[in-house]
């Protein structure tokens, strides 16, 4: 299976939790890993060898930090240019159908606060509703989410232990 990573992180460089996550995943075959921030540093997508990087893999995998109950400002923005009508869905679209998609995130938030009595009111899978609905619009198979909480307060050895599990969730 061949697995694309879509990384969106504004400032990956200076980012604990993904930064990590990213260097084992460059120590896995089979998994090709994409940094929107450092193609796009102009934000002009290029929406033709988008659709042929995501044509070429079975599974797709959208890294973020999560931003204000939402994905990074790039991200969105890629996926309003890149899933479009004909292409990724309609009558003469369906070009994911089948694919898998997992969905990534760290939240700064421990996950108590992801909690309808939490700080948050919303727990994670209410707060990813619209990511749930265009996998659905798009045909793709959507995976389990991988949500590292209390990116904060993560000790060395939780980023480890995170970096093994996200590993594996992106390659099994």
């Amino acid at each position: 299976m061949s697995t694309l990573v879509i990384i969106a992180h504004p400032n990956l460089a200076e980012s604990r939790i993904s930064k990590r996550w990213v260097q084992e995943l460059q120590k896995q075959s089979g998994v090709t890993v994409h940094s929107l921030y450092e193609a796009y540093p102009d934000e002009q997508i290029n929406v033709a060898h988008e659709q042929k990087l995501l044509e070429q893999h079975d599974r797709i995998v959208l890294q973020f930090p999560f931003y204000w109950y939402s994905t990074p400002s790039l991200l969105k923005k890629w996926l309003d240019k890149i899933l479009t009508y004909g292409w990724a869905y309609g009558s003469e679209g369906g070009k994911l159908q089948g694919k898998e998609l997992l969905i990534a995130l760290s939240a700064a938030s421990v996950e108590e606060n992801y909690q309808h009595d939490g700080r948050n009111r919303y727990t994670i899978e209410e707060l990813l509703r619209p990511l749930e609905a265009t996998s659905h619009m798009i045909g793709t198979k959507l995976l389990p989410y991988f949500v590292q909480y209390g990116a904060g307060v993560l000790t060395d050895e939780q980023l480890e232990q995170s970096a093994q599990k996200y590993v594996q969730a992106v390659i099994s």
